[in-house]
């Protein structure tokens, strides 16, 4: 009997339940928010340092994934994790965006985002979040500004993302964790998705005479 084929470290994946519940049209409008990089509509904690530019900004698709644990002298809802899809403006898959360690002396995994097309990868933690509600809807989930602590290039040498520094999370809808089914021991362990959208904004090393 053959020895079964070691898991690989980076198994990316689609959120197919949260995409399928898009219609098409819907799906449609909102990749279409995806322009051309903007940092000018931005709260302040999340404004990118000098020497760094955006290349690129994609739309994300998919669902924050929460599991109920207790909580303090209760229960409540914890992240474990988003699990997206991002779109460019044509609606073709670019990325994918789950929760992944970047090597195998990372204690704790954290968020990762992956090119479909060249398969390098880039790892971030957030360093500022905002709530601020001239910026952020009702309902969503914070934006975020995370620097990139970890790249790679893909097996054949794609690096797409390998020159990433920050990815900044906006324009986000939805997402939040639930405000019931979690409040008795029974609950505990159980797991909900919830459905999101968002724009991601990766940033890299400036170019020289910018």
């Amino acid at each position: 009997m053959k020895n079964p084929e070691p898991t690989p470290r980076i198994r990316p994946s689609i959120q197919a339940a949260a995409i399928l519940a898009l219609s098409s049209a819907s799906l449609a409008s909102v990749v279409a928010q995806s322009g051309s990089p903007r940092t000018d509509e931005l709260p302040d904690p999340l404004k990118v340092a000098s020497g760094n530019e955006p290349f690129a900004k994609y739309r994300a698709v998919g669902s924050q994934q929460y599991i109920c644990l207790p909580k303090g002298e209760g229960f409540g809802w914890v992240l474990f994790g988003p699990q997206a899809t991002l779109f460019d403006r044509q609606g073709n898959q670019v990325l994918t965006h789950f929760l992944s360690s970047h090597s195998p002396e990372a204690q704790t995994p954290g968020p990762t985002w992956q090119s479909s097309r060249d398969t390098s990868a880039v790892w971030g933690t957030p360093i500022a979040s905002s709530t601020d509600s001239h910026y952020v809807a009702a309902g969503a989930i914070p934006w975020l500004l995370l620097q990139a602590v970890s790249a790679q290039a893909g097996p054949k040498g794609g690096d797409s993302l390998k020159q990433t520094t920050y990815i900044q999370r906006i324009n986000t809808a939805g997402g939040s964790a639930p405000q019931s089914g979690c409040t008795q021991s029974a609950n505990v362990g159980s797991k909900t998705l919830v459905p999101y959208t968002a724009d991601y904004v990766f940033y890299h090393p400036a170019r020289s005479g910018k």
